[in-house]
């Protein structure tokens, strides 16, 4: 016959205060070090504490204390290898500063980043770190949250709030200069979005077009080649509808990684070595990227240090800093792999 197990119930202030002879209110003042409670009274209820292994209710202290300890991240999607490595660095930054971190994942479907703007749904925090790619700057102006939020990425300029952003222009630029550098003149960009131009799309295509101008090259728009989102399957239909096109491209700038590994895969398939016939380049350098066949050429983005001075944003705020909107700027490098001959 099976036995049966009491439940175990956590120890709660009145037990303290009924084992050691006191009232509720000398041992709140105890656990929260008033100082008006004499020594051998402390003393006291801190063995009562110690024998019934008392835990005080965290939570509930830090909400009297008007703070919570926890931070929103709400950004489109923690099953792509870059959000994913970010939220990590998120989590390990915001533990190294005692906040917890509770992820909110948006899809970037607009219904859903106008609630996290919003506040919900992440109440009960005390920051929020965002990562938006649909909502428009002028909705996220007038945002009538009053947390504190710090934006990642390159969207949000004019938004009156602080941000992180990536480099996007210089990521284009230095991605296209490598290629060139390697010898190669019809070179594809593999994510442009021509119906609608996110900052992030603009600046990398602005990049682009730099460094082929500043190399005396023509820019091509049929090697503008737009991808409906950045994903290995559309970087696989996009390569492979592109190759057919225009079967003269020697070289693909990827607008990340995950385009850039579709686009191996195509290449494969058609019979092109890579980087003899085409070479790639992507951007983010996710974790697959050392291990593709061949390995990527890439251009790293250091998510702990945009981790990093993220929550310091948002700490400053949380401090009380009412400074003007900051604007923090992250620069990529790149890491020459097989895919440009490295």
């Amino acid at each position: 016959m099976p036995t049966s197990r009491a439940t175990v119930r956590a120890t709660t202030l009145r037990d303290v205060a009924e084992a050691a002879g006191v009232s509720i209110k000398t041992v709140s003042n105890v656990v929260n070090d008033h100082p008006h409670v004499r020594p051998e009274m402390r003393e006291r209820v801190r063995a009562v504490i110690e024998r019934l292994d008392y835990r005080p209710n965290g939570i509930g202290r830090q909400l009297r204390q008007g703070r919570t300890g926890l931070v929103a991240l709400a950004l489109p999607n923690v099953t792509y290898p870059y959000y994913g490595e970010l939220t990590s660095a998120l989590v390990t930054a915001a533990r190294a500063r005692g906040l917890t971190l509770l992820v909110e994942q948006t899809d970037a479907d607009l219904d859903r980043e106008r609630e996290v703007a919003a506040g919900f749904p992440v109440r009960m925090v005390d920051g929020l770190v965002f990562v938006p790619l649909t909502m428009d700057v002028e909705e996220l102006a007038l945002r009538r949250d009053r947390t504190p939020a710090v934006l990642i990425g390159e969207h949000g300029e004019g938004s009156g709030l602080d941000r992180v952003t990536i480099d996007s222009v210089d990521i284009g630029t230095t991605a296209t200069q490598h290629l060139i550098d390697a010898g190669r003149r019809r070179i594809a960009f593999l994510g442009d979005k021509s119906t609608h131009r996110s900052p992030v799309v603009a600046q990398r295509a602005t990049g682009y077009r730099t460094a082929l101008e500043r190399n005396g090259l023509d820019v091509d728009p049929g090697l503008l080649w737009p991808l409906p989102e950045w994903e290995r399957r559309y970087g696989f239909e996009g390569a492979t509808a592109l190759l057919r096109a225009r079967p003269d491209v020697d070289a693909i700038f990827a607008a990340n990684d995950l385009v850039a590994f579709g686009a191996l895969h195509a290449l494969r398939l058609s019979g092109r070595r890579v980087p003899e016939d085409v070479a790639v380049v992507g951007v983010d350098d996710v974790e697959d990227a050392k291990f593709a066949a061949p390995t990527l050429t890439s251009i790293a983005l250091d998510r702990s240090e945009m981790a990093d001075l993220a929550l310091g944003l948002l700490a400053d705020r949380l401090a009380g800093s009412d400074a003007p909107p900051r604007l923090l700027s992250v620069k990529g490098e790149l890491v020459v792999r097989e895919s440009t001959g490295g």
